[in-house]
Formats: structure tokens, sequence, C-alpha cells
């Protein structure tokens, strides 16, 4: 079995899979002060749950965008699964060409969305992955990675509502009854989702034209994906663990 590890800002993305079959998955919160012997114990709580011994492990890929917590992995890997983690970056084969002015600077994450659309759901393509950032990744129809747009996560923008304002909540972000709330839980929910959506259809809209227009596929992933896919038809797939499957990709491709 391939373990396949995503070590974003927010989420600690996990899964199993067994050959191309996604099996058991999860996604956690990240910890930034959790060392390796923490991190190696709960992983083979995971594994154990998922009932999977570690003869079964047949290798681990990781990526990474919390530099000081990828040696904390590979450690954990190393120490506690028996098993040399292939850690995803610029230098692995892809299948995409990564057109970036620096191809250091891509997020190991983003690279993995690129390689995942170009293998499953074909190209040109659009890939949004709504995490602590909120990632836009154009991919041409030469598989080649032009780059693309960062806005906050829609978590993040709320935190930072609420931590620079005097007198605004914390609130849950959720679909509101109306777009014009008539309470301030209502209205800041408004502002953030409803906005988050028009952010979302206008940035694809430019960015489609950049992209030369014609059939240009749109792909929405991460743990958000689903709330804001509900409220556009922008999208054509949505595929929450998108990330996971590219880092099988990868693994495949350079094991």
């Amino acid at each position: 079995m391939l373990l396949a590890i995503d070590v974003g800002n927010t989420n600690l993305t996990i899964g199993l899979y067994r050959g191309r079959e996604i099996g058991p998955h999860w996604r956690l919160g990240t910890d930034h002060h959790r060392m390796p012997d923490e991190y190696g114990l709960q992983l083979l709580g995971l594994l154990e749950h998922a009932g999977v011994k570690l003869d079964e492990l047949e290798g681990i890929v990781l990526s990474s965008v919390v530099p000081q917590l990828t040696s904390r992995l590979v450690e954990s890997c190393r120490r506690y699964l028996k098993c040399e983690p292939l850690v995803v970056g610029p230098d692995l084969k892809t299948g995409v060409s990564i057109l970036y002015h620096s191809p250091a600077s891509v997020g190991p994450d983003r690279i993995a969305d690129a390689a995942a659309a170009v293998h499953l759901h074909g190209v040109p393509a659009i890939v949004v992955d709504f995490g602590t950032a909120t990632t836009f990744n154009a991919i041409t129809a030469d598989r080649e990675y032009l780059g693309g747009a960062i806005a906050p996560g829609i978590l993040t923008a709320a935190d930072a509502l609420t931590e620079h304002t005097s007198r605004l909540p914390r609130i849950d972000v959720v679909r509101p009854p109306c777009v014009i709330g008539r309470n301030t839980v209502h209205a800041m929910q408004s502002g953030l989702y409803y906005g988050y959506v028009a952010l979302v259809e206008g940035l694809l809209e430019r960015m489609k034209r950049e992209l030369g227009g014609g059939q240009i596929k749109t792909i929405a992933t991460g743990g958000l994906a689903e709330l804001i896919a509900q409220e556009t038809d922008v999208f054509n797939v949505i595929d929450p663990w998108l990330t996971l499957e590219g880092l099988r990709i990868l693994w495949e491709m350079n094991r």
C-alpha cells in the first residue's frame, strides 16, 4: 500500500492507496508544534485503525508547504514506519513542464494538483484549491504549468475580519439564508461566502481568457471545495482529494 501525506498550513491530509484506489483517508488539523515522535505515533495509530500492517506499506509520498514540519514528518516516517518518503519538489518527474519564473518556488501541493489534472481530467485546465490560501493553477493543452493566482483562504479571511475589528464576532463560514444579511452574523457570512463565490467566478473568467478560451476544464479541490462549488456552476469537476491523487501519480512516476 501507498501512504500519501499532504501537509498544509491548516490541515494534514492523509490517504492510503491500494493500487490506484484510495482507501481510508483523513483530514486532520496541522499542529506546528508537534514533534517527530508525536507525528510518528499518530501515523501508526491511523494505520492500525485502518487495519494496515507495516509490512504492507510499499511506499510513502509527502508534500509539505510547512518547511519546519517537512523534516519532522520525514523523520517520523523513517523511525516509526521504517520507510523513506518521497518528498515532492520541482526536481521530480511530473509530466508537467513548470514555466513559473522560479520553478523551485511552486508549492508541492500545486505540483501535485497539476499532475492530477493532467493525468486524470485532461488539459487545458484550471485547478482551484480551497485551503489556508485559495490557489488558482493554470495548465495549458501542452501540459505546461503557467502559474495562477493566490488569494487568502475563506477561513483565513474570516479570522482576519474578526481579529482586526473590535465588535465583529467569530462565525462559522456557511451559506447564509440570503445575500442581504439582516443581522451581523448573516452579513459577515454573506460577505465571506458570496464574496468568495464571486472571486472564484471572476478570476476563472479572466484566466480562461488569458488561456485563449475554448474548452478549459475547471476543477475544485480542497476542504472547502464542495461548500463553494454548491453555489456556482463554473466547475466541471469537484474532487476534494485531488492533491492526494496527484501525490499517488507522482510516486508512481518516480518510484
